[in-house]
């Protein structure tokens, strides 16, 4: 069974940093393509960042330059470092894995405040 478990949310001031992480179960995770999604209030969840299991990455242009998708597969983990934070970052920021058949998970998801 695939459980995706995101951490590292929390209150950060306008142009400060936070650690996302993501524990992954389930078998063949280095072969899976994962990724971070946001929802912020009243708009459609959205692609943050993805990276393949080739290290490939690719980033929303919004957060091109400050922010950074990595993963250890020993570990079966993703995170999500984060930068140069606005408030328009604010979200619930949630973890995705996408099996071989293409089938999505998710995390519950992690908050992300950004005070101005």
């Amino acid at each position: 069974q695939v459980q995706l478990v995101e951490s590292g949310g929390g209150l950060v001031q306008a142009g400060g940093s936070l650690r996302l992480s993501c524990a992954a179960s389930g078998s063949m995770f280095s072969m899976n393509i994962m990724g971070w999604y946001r929802q912020a209030p009243g708009k459609q969840r959205e692609l943050v960042a993805t990276i393949t299991s080739g290290f490939n990455t690719n980033y929303a242009d919004s957060v091109k330059g400050r922010f950074t998708i990595s993963r250890d597969n020993a570990k079966n983990m993703v995170y999500l470092q984060m930068n140069r934070l606005n408030p328009e970052d604010t979200a619930v920021y949630y973890c995705n894995r996408k099996s071989l058949s293409g089938l999505d998970y998710w995390g519950k998801g992690t908050l992300v405040t950004v005070s101005s």
